[in-house]
């Protein structure tokens, strides 16, 4: 099981701790944003910090996606009306959250690159690239080869992996998007990138961080072999691979442009 908030684990508590109970009898055409209002009130009445709901609702979207022939949930959370008291709080909150910063990516990919791994490199290039772009976990793992343009230093998103770790759609319509790193430290990235991938005969839609048999990568194993020695060997506090685009988004410096 994966000990970050995007693990299926975590996402099987979200779905029977707030979810299942309401919504189990409930038809998808009946699940609009004004119910999902009804119910997140509910639940902060209840004693449900807002965190909680929204976290719950990006589960229920993952979830009603599988079941939608567009791939997409069918309510935003933009419509979820949150006092703005509330929403204050909760950007005090984020700010207190573990992230990792640019400087914590490059030393964790230092450091995987001087330690004895197999797969050292792949590892070492991932953390930097996630770094760089901001990218979701589920994002960065489901990245083909011919997702990258090295001529426009951009990264194109257009597939995520899903509760099962198979690649499909993205979580919704905003997901879809291409990433240019055109700032220092995407540039970096880029140019590891462009290293790692040198000589590589897979075919143009090979995944660009394949597992052993070709297939996608755990974010599991990128926790027990990668992020979790790293941080604690370089003294850093235990923590996901959202981290890192929560240092990223910190940062401020990605440009997003329209999906190719």
């Amino acid at each position: 099981m994966h000990r970050e908030n995007s693990t299926f684990g975590v996402w099987d508590g979200r779905i029977k701790n707030h979810l299942e109970a309401y919504w189990k009898d409930v038809p998808i055409g009946h699940i609009t944003i004004d119910a999902v209002n009804e119910w997140a009130w509910k639940k902060k009445k209840a004693g449900t910090t807002w965190g909680v709901i929204k976290d719950a609702l990006r589960t229920m979207q993952r979830v009603l996606s599988a079941f939608s022939k567009e791939g997409k949930p069918p309510f935003s959370l933009r419509g979820l009306r949150i006092p703005e008291r509330d929403k204050l709080h909760m950007k005090i909150h984020s700010r207190k959250t573990v992230s990792y910063d640019w400087e914590h990516a490059v030393r964790i990919s230092q450091f995987m690159r001087k330690g004895k791994l197999k797969f050292r490199e792949r590892y070492a290039v991932m953390i930097l690239l996630g770094a760089a772009s901001g990218l979701r976990p589920e994002e960065l793992l489901a990245l083909r080869i011919d997702d990258i343009d090295f001529r426009a230093s951009s990264v194109r998103v257009d597939e995520a992996l899903d509760r099962k770790n198979v690649v499909g759609p993205c979580k919704n319509a905003a997901a879809y998007r291409s990433v240019l790193l055109l700032d220092a430290e995407g540039q970096t990235a880029m140019r590891a990138l462009k290293r790692f991938l040198a000589g590589n005969k897979a075919p143009s839609n090979a995944l660009v961080f394949p597992n052993k048999n070709d297939g996608p990568l755990d974010v599991s194993m990128v926790l027990k072999y990668c992020l979790h020695p790293a941080g604690e060997a370089l003294g850093l506090p235990k923590a996901g691979m959202r981290t890192l685009r929560k240092g990223c988004n910190r940062r401020g410096k990605r440009t997003v442009s329209p999906p190719r």
